[in-house]
């Protein structure tokens, strides 16, 4: 039905699905319309004015769109019944309307996470029914308008992560009395806090870290009764924390750390004995006087997080810690503390994290830690523990790491260590280790980095190391390791810092380690390594520091060895013994794995399924803990959302190592488990620079997650439908010669050849450098060995499926290059296959082949066509003509008659290389 005819509508509610394209100007006929609810699709381009004049209008919901351009300054002109205005999460841009003071019904006002400019317009402070402000992280700079504080029915204000200015109203709710939430957080707002901050008796949550505030806090601030969490943290405050806090029965979160001259008193701990709902406390990084006292054991049985680190805290542990039955994590690094750690602190059986590091602890490390049924990391680093590893770790499954460097532990590492091989992380550096590594190290196929430096550890390096195929950091340097380095070191292909350096290693440097692409550091000096200094690889990159100190390297100059020569042979009656002992074993090696292909030629599928099962399996154990991801995004808040969709929702993060991350969270849907799983398997296990890496994973009763690389430059799809960004026609095809590397490895690279099934702009996702990395693993598929295609009852999105997919279900990786031809035409004409025009019987093949005899400039971006000069022109119409007729060679409606990857990936490239060589011609 056409819109003119619905005049009696009153409500339309579209959101969360996946509408995509621009809002239909039309909508501005439906005069009688009271709500439009568009959240949480894929709109894109401005909003159109005639939306503006719907003078019946209560409720405009456009949040979580692409929408762009800016608002107009009369917007409420004809909006003098809107009530609520969200238009939070878009890429909207410009002022913010100055004239919004005449919406005089408005009471929801949200504008957060977009990309307005200036200043708050104070006639802000004229809407006298406002309740809830949002505009967190949109830019703005200048004051706060004094006046905003003056409407007496706020309740919610949301204007974090700005660069706003100035001082806090010292009546700040003398008038806005119903003032509920209050989100400042990452400004530069300075001076003290005001005293008559007390008259908020409606406060429930302040956030006011990360600003310029100084002075005392308030002691006033006990009279807020009714306060749930308060966020100070990071300012330049001062003076005594007041022992008021204790009034705050309802206190559930505190925040005051990072403030280095804030002084924090014994009693202020003994005082929060009072706040019985107390969840979280945190008072990092403040100036603590004296000892934790025993009083500490009667703070909130509902306490999970204790965070106190670098606060200068003296004296012993109180036993009365093993009283907090609730706590999930224990900070209490980088202090004085000193005695053993309490014997009772096996009664903790909720605990997940626990840090000591860099403190003056001695003792022996106690058995009752392998008492922590849920202990994920243990970190007792840079303290002065002796005595043994304790045996009994293998009995927390939940261990994932372990740092206990910088001590004085001796002794053999225990047998019973190397069977702790679901661990992630762990150092034993620097310590008085003797003895061997287990051959058992191999089992250890999760780890990621491992420092057994600085102690006096002997024999030789397992082979069995090669089975760290995950590992990136390892380290073995300052020990007594001898023999040669092993030619399995090659296998560990996400290596990226290798230090074996000031041991007794001798023979060749393994010609294997020039597959290790991902290697950015290598240290072997102070070792007897002989022979030639390999020149492939990572070794391109090299410089002499790393081969210090062996005398008898070769290579070439920049290694700082002397150059290679026909004598060089001092070694050469070993090296001939080691090369003849090679050959034997590789002979025996390749005819035992003859026999074995042969038997198990009959059952390559069950073994395939087995194996895909082994990977999930082993999985599961490459996760991080919830807590350290619910820390990573502060709570998962909304501020932190990147985007959502039917699979779950993707969060912004960062760990506590300062790695900023992606993580997606799955929806616990029936029937979504199989997706996620294959995307886990598929990002597991492959290994590309144009593939999304992932980080871990986090895998609890009710919550699944990914762990992902962070794109700093989000999605394709943002960057082309997007008007504060723009690729120009070589960055164009530079990210689609990136798409189709990837692709390449996946139909080719990979023993088992994958289908992507989903490509479009919105899984291509743009690094700091627009370097671009394939995502969206959730509905791939792997193709047997001797099979061309699969099928399968998954569907990918509409438009840019492959007829045999949406038709058929049938899979292969001709149907990955059918979507990338549609996705080639997408870039370069900037319209999107899903648009309404493309779903009535034109789909965007036909609209270009319909077309390109017409002549690039009825199709083409215009904005690729501007240039200088005819020349340059000329040059342009030759390259998007060539591409479009590439594009459509990769939409065959066959399978057969559409080119390989790798074929379009080559013919990519020679037409970027054309493109370069006119324009220097005509330059």
């Amino acid at each position: 039905m056409e819109l003119s005819k619905l005049r009696r509508l009153k409500i339309i509610n579209l959101s969360d699905n996946q509408f995509g394209g621009s809002i239909p100007p039309s909508l501005g006929d439906l005069r009688g319309l009271r709500v439009l609810d568009l959240e949480g699709n894929r709109l894109s381009g401005a909003i159109p004015t005639s939306i503006f004049n719907i003078s019946s209008l209560e409720r405009l919901i456009l949040a979580s769109n692409s929408l762009s351009g800016s608002l107009p300054d009369d917007i409420c002109n004809q909006f003098r019944k809107i009530e609520v205005l969200k238009v939070s999460h878009n890429d909207l841009g410009g002022p913010i309307p100055s004239l919004l003071g005449r919406c005089g019904n408005l009471q929801n006002l949200s504008f957060s996470h977009n990309w307005f400019t200036g200043d708050i317009p104070v006639e802000i402070g004229n809407l006298k029914m406002l309740r809830r402000l949002s505009m967190w992280h949109i830019g703005l700079s200048g004051v706060i308008p004094p006046v905003i504080f003056n409407i007496s029915t706020l309740r919610m204000v949301y204007l974090s992560e700005n660069r706003l200015l100035g001082i806090l109203p010292h009546d700040l709710c003398s008038h806005a009395w119903e003032l509920q939430e209050l989100y400042l957080d990452e400004n530069q707002l300075h001076g003290g806090i005001p005293v008559r901050i007390g008259d908020c008796t409606n406060l429930q949550i302040a956030s006011l870290s990360s600003n310029r505030f100084s002075g005392s806090i308030p002691a006033t601030i006990g009279n807020c009764s009714v306060l749930r969490e308060l966020y100070l943290d990071n300012n330049n405050l001062t003076g005594s924390v007041p022992d008021t806090f204790g009034n705050l029965q309802m206190l559930q979160r505190l925040d005051i750390g990072g403030n280095s001259n804030l002084v924090v008193d014994p009693s202020f701990l003994t005082s929060l004995t009072s706040c019985k709902s107390l969840e979280s406390l945190e008072i990092t990084e403040t100036s603590f006087e004296g000892a934790l006292p025993p009083s500490m054991g009667n703070l909130s049985s509902s306490l999970q997080y204790f965070l106190v680190f670098n606060c200068k805290i003296q004296g012993n542990i109180p036993g009365e810690l093993g009283n907090l039955s609730n706590i999930v994590e224990i900070d209490l690094s980088s202090n004085r503390l000193t005695g053993s750690i309490p014997r009772n602190i096996h009664k903790l059986k909720k605990l997940q994290a626990l840090s000591l590091n860099h403190n003056e602890l001695h003792g022996v490390i106690p058995n009752q830690l392998c008492e922590l049924p849920s202990l994920f990391g243990l970190n007792l680093e840079d303290n002065n523990f002796s005595g043994q590893i304790p045996e009994c770790f293998p009995n927390v499954t939940s261990l994932r790491e372990v740092y206990l460097g910088f001590n004085m532990l001796s002794s053999v590492i225990p047998s019973s260590f190397w069977d702790l091989t679901y661990l992630l992380d762990f150092s034993l550096a620097r310590n008085n280790l003797i003895g061997s590594i287990s051959p058992r190290l191999g089992n250890f196929k999760d780890l990621i980095s491992m420092d057994l430096s600085g102690n006096q550890l002997s024999g030789d390096i397992p082979a069995s190391i090669g089975g760290l195929t995950n590992i990136q950091n390892l380290s073995l340097a300052l020990n007594n390791f001898q023999g040669p380095i092993p030619e399995a070191i090659g296998n560990l292909v996400s290596l990226e810092f290798l230090d074996l350096s000031a041991n007794n290693l001798t023979g060749i440097i393994p010609k294997t380690m020039e597959s290790l692409r991902y290697l950015k550091q290598l240290n072997v000096s102070q070792n007897g390594l002989w022979g030639e200094i390999p020149n492939g690889g990572p070794f391109a990159n090299m410089s002499s520091e790393s081969f210090l100190l062996n005398p008898d390297l070769c290579g070439l100059p920049k290694f700082g060895v002397q150059q290679c020569t026909q004598g060089h042979n001092k070694h050469f009656d070993k090296l001939l013994i080691a090369v003849v002992v090679s050959i034997v074993l590789s002979l025996a090696i390749v005819a035992f794995t003859l026999t074995v292909m042969l038997r198990r030629r009959k059952k390559s599928s069950e073994e395939r399924n087995k194996v895909k099962e082994e990977l999930l399996a082993s999985l599961t154990w490459r996760r991080i803990s919830l807590l350290e991801l619910q820390r990573a995004t502060d709570g998962f808040d909304d501020c932190n959302l990147l985007g959502k969709g039917s699979f779950g929702r993707v969060y912004k993060g960062v760990l506590a190592d300062d790695t900023n991350v992606a993580i997606k969270v799955f929806n616990e849907l029936e029937g979504e488990a199989d997706g996620n799983d294959t995307e886990c398997e598929v990002l597991r296990n492959l290994r590309h620079r144009n593939l999304i890496k992932i980080i871990s994973t986090c895998y609890t009763t009710g919550f699944k997650a990914l762990v992902l690389e962070f794109m700093p430059n989000g999605s394709l799809h943002k960057w082309l439908y997007s008007h504060n960004y723009f690729l120009d026609i070589f960055k164009r095809l530079d990210i689609l010669i990136d798409v189709a590397s990837a692709l390449e490895y996946l139909h080719q690279g990979y023993s088992i050849p994958v289908v992507h099934c989903d490509l479009k702009p919105s899984n291509v996702l743009l690094d700091g450098d627009l370097v671009a990395h394939l995502a969206d693993f959730g509905i791939s598929k792997f193709i047997g060995s001797g099979d061309s295609m699969t099928q399968t009852l998954t569907l990918a999105t509409i438009g840019y499926m492959a007829p045999e997919f949406g038709m058929d279900g049938i899979v292969s990786t001709k149907s990955d290059v059918y979507s990338f031809g549609i996705l080639v035409m997408e870039v370069f004409t900037r319209r999107n296959p899903t648009e309404e025009s493309f779903q009535e019987g034109m789909s965007m093949k036909q609209w270009v082949t319909t077309l390109v005899p017409e002549g690039v400039t009825k199709y083409a971006d215009a904005n690729l066509l501007n240039c200088n000069s005819n020349r340059d022109f000329k040059s342009r119409e030759s390259c998007i003509s060539s591409i479009m007729k590439l594009a459509l060679e990769c939409c065959a409606d066959t399978p057969r008659d559409r080119l390989a990857i790798n074929d379009v990936l080559a013919n990519l490239r020679k037409i970027k290389s054309q493109l370069q060589q006119d324009l220097c011609r005509r330059a």
